[in-house]
């Protein structure tokens, strides 16, 4: 078993303070991972939490194999999608007068959101469900977070 430091040990109630402190949404831009960030931001925003958006860039298995020129031209696609990610989350800090952490990962979604929501403390984890047809064989992202059993986990459709 993992260790996971003292977020998960118990400790003294602190009165005041019953709700998520740490909100942690996993963001791709597709539709329901947009509905779980709206939903995220508004708990966050109604519970007075800290909201974290976390991207993770999958790169593709291809990736290793490529060439510098290749490698560069996908740096310069990664950067363009990071930016286009970025551009919402602004406005949405911006009208819900809030502020807003904006993480980009590489590697696993599964295991750079677990990553990221343990090393934060995270209350709370909200992510958008699947909209793959060979997630139900597999298994989802978010089957898998909730499977974790670390926080709370609450799947958008």
């Amino acid at each position: 078993m993992e260790e996971y430091g003292p977020a998960w040990s118990p400790g003294p109630f602190e009165r005041g303070t019953d709700g998520p402190h740490i909100v942690l949404a996993g963001v791709d831009g597709s539709p329901t991972a947009l509905r779980a960030g709206a939903y995220a931001a508004g708990l966050a925003r109604r519970q007075r939490s800290r909201l974290v958006l976390v991207y993770v860039l999958a790169p593709p298995a291809w990736t290793g194999m490529a060439t510098g020129y290749l490698t560069a031209a996908q740096e310069q696609a990664y950067e363009a999608t990071i930016d286009e990610m970025r551009r919402p989350i602004r406005d949405l800090a911006d009208e819900a007068n809030m502020p807003i952490t904006f993480i980009v990962r590489r590697g696993d979604a599964f295991t750079e959101l677990r990553r990221a929501a343990v090393e934060l403390h995270a209350d709370l984890v909200v992510v958008g469900a699947s909209e793959s047809r060979g997630h139900r064989i597999v298994g989802s992202v978010a089957n898998r977070l909730v499977r974790s059993g670390l926080w709370p986990v609450t799947v958008v459709p």
